[in-house]
């Protein structure tokens, strides 16, 4: 079992941040550093989008949107893949979903998903 666990959602008023952390289970630990990974949204009613990418050599991809507002970051101490996101914007709200692509899960793994409301 591979098993994605987000932590850092909820409610925030425009203009305000908030930092989404992404922890992965034990047995993917090893090959955390050969990863690709990315954050993606769901809105209501909206299918889900990809908001952030980092692969495995480190480079980024943005959803145009929040490019300049939201940075992906590795921390490979502890494991985690981060979103951190500033000045958000009502339309940021969502439910957000961690994804981890390695050698243990080819076909990708997803977070149960967290919950950002961004108030106005």
């Amino acid at each position: 079992q591979v098993h994605l666990v987000e932590s850092g959602g909820g409610l925030v008023q425009a203009g305000g941040s908030l930092r989404l952390s992404c922890a992965p289970s034990r047995i993917i630990t090893s090959v955390f550093s050969n990863s690709d990974m990315a954050w993606y949204r769901q809105a209501p009613g909206k299918q889900r989008e990809s908001v952030a990418t980092v692969t495995s050599d480190g480079s980024t991809t943005y959803e145009a949107s929040v490019k300049g507002r939201f940075t992906v970051s590795r921390d490979f101490a502890r494991k985690r893949v981060y979103l951190q996101m500033n000045n958000l914007k009502v339309e940021d709200t969502g439910v957000y979903y961690c994804y981890i692509k390695n050698s243990m899960t080819p076909t990708g793994s997803w977070g149960q998903g967290i919950q950002v409301t961004v108030s106005s």
